[in-house]
């Protein structure tokens, strides 16, 4: 029976190279020169730090650039709320979502079940399997799920046939 496997996964090596080219470039900009802006990278979180709210938005569009050049969704960031950290600067933590959340894989489920197509979703763990008796059931199955709009970046891998 041919299947294939939803999953949701960002390349945190790729992630660590975009963050350090990132680095970089604030080390040579005359606009942050004196400043005490940068960008970590560690277990799936980045951290941003700046000195104020424009220099915060610099470094996040800085970030989202070399996400781009190095292929990186930037839909797969959380980018939460800036807080204020020490000697006035600001901080901003921006996490790497890893497999698909419960509450997704629950609508892409309900979602492809109310389209009344002859595949099967099962739900195992970060990630969906859908399997079916035709492969043209499952081809359409993709393209149901990439008409949903989902805004984190989802791959369709270990097609079987």
């Amino acid at each position: 029976m041919p299947s294939f496997d939803v999953v949701s996964r960002t390349e945190l090596p790729e992630v660590d190279n975009a963050v350090q080219g990132a680095m970089r470039e604030i080390g040579t900009r005359y606009d942050f020169k004196g400043s005490n802006c940068s960008v970590e990278h560690a277990d799936g979180v980045v951290t941003l730090r700046a000195d104020d709210e424009f220099k915060l938005k610099q470094v996040q569009d800085l970030l989202r650039t070399y996400l781009a050049r190095r292929k990186v969704d930037a839909g797969a960031f959380d980018f939460a709320k800036p807080e204020p950290a020490s000697h006035n600067t600001l901080r901003q933590t921006v996490t790497v979502r890893q497999g698909i959340e419960r509450e997704l894989a629950q609508k892409i489920v309900k979602a492809v079940k109310g389209a009344k197509m002859k595949v099967q979703v099962a739900i195992q763990g970060d990630e969906l399997r859908v399997s079916g008796k035709k492969r043209d059931d499952l081809q359409a199955a993709i393209a149901l799920i990439k008409d949903l709009g989902i805004e984190q970046p989802l791959q369709y891998v270990n097609f079987r046939d």
